[in-house]
């Protein structure tokens, strides 16, 4: 009788993508509860049995009807242990749904039970009656949880892993615990990416990280934060709020101060005749003191459930010559013999002191320091000058790609084609689990009834 494969928790399909592509077969049970994220799943994985109510009003003998589990894998939800959370209150009742996976054991008895939460799982222990963790009670909760593992014939083991080191394009760092009840060792998987500058990456024994660069989509309008939202509407079709707020200016000059002006090695790419300095901003955890975002020539940072991260593009002149540049997100126009004029540009000055953006070329220049560098960015020994600054919301089909998802992957309607909203489709790609970490995990730990692949040897995991 063949094996059961069981996703709790399933949400959008992160966990189940990841075990559909190591197996080379859906998953045969999905539980959630929330009517989108099923819609989402169904939508992606249309031969499984969806189940969409809580994961405690599941009995795992009747849905196994008797059939043995190979696999029961739990994402609880991990708001209420996550840093994230902040100073707010905690709920005891979402911080116990772990325990489903001790009802399992004592149930079914899954060959192999793999849970995935935030690395402050780890600390799970009682709260105080105002709803706050105890410190003196600090993982006391989490060992008894090993333990009713462990007293039901489990052998259990944990690991914090990186989702870029598996092949995803995201440093998404979360805590694994793997259990299993037939006797064979717990393996990990061995990185498969690594830093560019890792020896093994040079050598060529690992692939380097995948990056930003590769999930953005560069044919999307970028629209100059110093167009007007009539501007913006006759330029692309689209709708935007402008003026922008306060802070997301102080947001984007202080990226540009960090990541472009500051930096030694800013990374330059040239998209259709324009040279541009690209960054990721990050809208959350702001503070005044420091700018928030990263370059993209590494993998993005961890994603959310809100849309928290824009692109910014400054476009760069060299400070010689005729060749002013244009936006990406326009073709080449024709080039005159009398230069390279190539349409209008909006040009600026930026600080390169202070929380200002900076001023546009009609307007006076500001008070001059001993340092005379006003957007001078140096490439290679030559230097550029900023002449316009885009900015926009990453998509939600560039977060999922972040995520390590297939390009096809289905995230704005549901089985029935009804449209899936976008604050829902960012919903579920920032609750989701990293298909490369499933693939990789299930891989390592059932590679008997895994699919086969030239790599998928014994001497890739390690016990």
């Amino acid at each position: 009788m063949r094996e059961l494969i069981v996703d709790n928790f399933a949400g959008g399909g992160g966990a189940s993508t990841g075990i559909e592509l190591a197996l080379g077969r859906p998953v045969d049970i999905a539980i959630n509860h929330d009517p989108m994220a099923i819609a989402m799943h169904r939508a992606n994985h249309p031969n499984t049995e969806h189940l969409c109510e809580s994961v405690w009003d599941v009995d795992p003998r009747k849905v196994t009807r008797g059939r043995p589990v190979a696999l029961c894998w739990l994402s609880p939800d991990c708001t209420h242990f996550s840093k994230a959370k902040g100073s707010k209150p905690l709920s005891k009742n979402i911080r116990g749904l772990a325990w489903v996976a001790v009802r399992w054991a004592a149930t079914v008895r899954p060959r192999v039970i793999m849970l995935e939460n935030v690395e402050e799982f780890q600390t799970w222990g009682p709260l105080t009656p105002d709803g706050y963790p105890d410190p003196r009670q600090k993982s006391k909760t989490f060992n008894a949880f090993v333990n009713a593992l462990k007293r039901h014939g489990y052998h259990v083991d944990f690991q914090e892993l990186r989702a870029c080191d598996y092949g995803a394009p995201t440093s998404r760092k979360r805590f694994f615990m793997v259990a299993r009840c037939d006797g064979q060792p717990i393996r990990w998987p061995k990185p498969t990416h690594g830093d560019p500058n890792n020896p093994e990456v040079k050598s060529g024994r690992l692939k380097p990280w995948r990056t930003a660069v590769e999930i953005l989509d560069w044919t999307k309008p970028c629209p100059s934060i110093f167009d007007t939202a009539e501007e913006i509407k006759a330029k692309y079709g689209l709708k935007a709020v402008r003026p922008l707020a306060k802070k997301t200016m102080e947001r984007i000059a202080k990226g540009v101060q960090k990541f472009i002006i500051e930096n030694q090695e800013p990374f330059i790419l040239s998209k259709e005749g324009s040279i541009m300095a690209p960054f990721l901003a990050q809208y959350h955890s702001y503070s005044g003191d420091g700018a928030r975002g990263q370059t993209i020539d590494r993998p993005i940072l961890t994603i959310g459930t809100n849309p928290r991260y824009a692109l910014v593009t400054s476009h760069l002149v060299k400070l010689k010559g005729t060749n002013y540049g244009q936006p990406v997100t326009e073709p080449l126009q024709t080039v005159t013999a009398g230069g390279n004029h190539f349409g209008e540009v909006r040009a600026f000055l930026t600080h390169y002191y202070g929380t200002s953006i900076g001023s546009k070329i009609n307007e006076p220049l500001p008070t001059v320091v001993s340092k005379d560098r006003f957007g001078l960015v140096v490439v290679a020994g030559l230097n550029y000058q900023i002449v316009d600054i885009g900015m926009r919301m990453l998509e939600p089909r560039e977060l999922f790609n972040a995520q390590g998802f297939p390009t096809d992957y289905v995230i704005d309607r549901d089985d029935k084609g009804n449209r899936y909203p976008k604050a829902e489709q960012v919903a579920r790609c920032g609750n989701a689990v990293p298909p490369p970490f499933a693939e990789a995990l299930v891989r390592a730990n059932l590679h008997e009834i895994c699919k086969k692949t030239k790599e998928d040897t014994e001497e890739e995991y390690a016990v």
